[in-house]
């Protein structure tokens, strides 16, 4: 409740204050973990033999939706926020790619998922979905982790195990997905993921 209050006041200042801070990283943890709980719902389907794209489809609306849902429970968010796809314009700090527009947005995530529901080979659905899903960037925020989740439902798809991009591999993960973005070369990233999944 104390939260609230600072935000509905005014005195929210994450960027100043060490204590917002904290509590906009725990918020952060908190849509995390609901977010993670609706990717496991997903990938349960995955591994009942649903179609990897089609369930992915179905649900990054729903991942999307808790991993911010603290926020707007503490009214840092607006619940509109959260509806749809980017209305704006977005841009990857320490990026030279410059995602597509919002209204091309909504033509790429459908053929995105096309792609996945119809691409029989899961190494393929895992590299690709999660490279087009950051190259779209269709929300405003949270991409990354995304692109993350969509990653490991398509590795389910293949009967990979559940995989994390650790902190320290943090670098050569944007360098490779920067690759790919700018200069269309694909390979590191694929190299890139191939390497983690066998580490892990």
């Amino acid at each position: 409740m104390e939260l609230i209050e600072r935000v509905r006041s005014g005195n929210w200042e994450p960027d100043d204050n060490p204590e917002d801070r904290e509590h906009k990283n725990a918020l952060a943890a908190r849509g995390y973990w609901q977010a993670y709980q609706q990717v496991r719902d997903s990938v349960e389907k995955v591994l009942q033999g649903k179609n990897a794209g089609t369930v992915a489809d179905d649900a990054h609306r729903a991942w999307y939706r808790e991993m911010f849902a603290p926020g707007v429970t503490a009214g840092i968010l607006q619940p509109a926020d959260l509806a749809g796809y980017r209305n704006a314009p977005v841009y990857i700090r320490r990026s030279m790619h410059v995602p597509p527009s919002c209204e091309a947005v909504r033509d790429a995530m459908p053929a995105l998922f096309d792609l996945l529901r119809e691409e029989t080979e899961a190494s393929v659905r895992v590299v690709l979905g999660h490279f087009i899903f950051v190259y779209i960037h269709p929300y405003m925020d949270g991409n990354g982790r995304m692109g993350r989740f969509l990653m490991n439902t398509m590795l389910a798809s293949g009967g990979y195990p559940w995989t994390i991009v650790p902190v320290e591999k943090r670098d050569s993960y944007m360098a490779a997905l920067e690759e790919a973005s700018v200069n269309q070369n694909i390979v590191p990233f694929t190299k890139f993921m191939a390497h983690l999944v066998d580490d892990g």
